[in-house]
């Protein structure tokens, strides 16, 4: 089945990524932590046997971490989240994706076998959803179109994983684990990894 990865970022630029953590820990080092995430999510990325796109908020410039991995990129479209990612993922499915993931660029304890196991699962299920901590989901995997999954939700509240789980609620699904993703000094100190990162810089 032909399968596509949806990787959701923001520009690395000074001063416009994890803004919540910058008030902190200042603008340099919050982009030097994105820049990490990034990476990561790159890298884990490389060893899925999926096409792969990487769809920023503008056009980037030329950069070497988004060079090396050689990802269709795209612009987001649309005002807001849910807007943005309904047109990527119907884009995916009338370009003949049959399997669809779509994550985000700010989740360290993300690994490349947690893609692994989402697009498997859509073998076998009709949509995989992986829950954040905060209400939220940093992983949507469909092999079905339904735009009522982006529309009508609270986004960046803590009740959004469940409004996309009511949409949900008539599909075989697939929870997969608990994950942690970084926006907040409290979500950072919780990441030994990152902890440790921010020690150096």
């Amino acid at each position: 089945m032909k399968s596509l990865l949806l990787i959701f970022a923001k520009n690395p630029d000074l001063g416009k990524v994890k803004t919540r953590l910058a008030k902190t820990i200042g603008d340099q080092k919050a982009l030097r932590i994105y820049q990490a995430l990034l990476h990561h999510t790159l890298e884990i990325s490389a060893a899925v046997e999926a096409d792969k796109k990487i769809l920023f908020t503008h056009r980037p410039e030329a950069h070497d971490l988004i060079e090396k991995y050689q990802y269709q990129q795209d612009i987001q479209i649309g005002d807001e989240l849910g807007t943005r990612m309904r047109h990527a993922v119907k884009n995916g499915f009338e370009q003949g994706y049959q399997k669809i993931v779509l994550i985000g660029s700010d989740l360290f304890d993300l690994e490349s076998d947690d893609l692994l196991n989402a697009f498997e699962a859509l073998d076998t299920y009709d949509a995989c959803i992986g829950p954040a901590e905060d209400g939220g989901y940093y992983l949507l995997g469909l092999s079905f179109w339904d735009q009522s999954l982006f529309e009508n939700k609270d986004w960046g509240t803590d009740r959004v994983l469940l409004q996309t789980l009511n949409n949900l609620s008539s599909k075989s699904l697939l929870l997969l684990d608990e994950k942690n993703d970084i926006d907040t000094i409290d979500d950072l100190k919780n990441s030994p990894k990152l902890v440790a990162l921010l020690k150096t810089l």
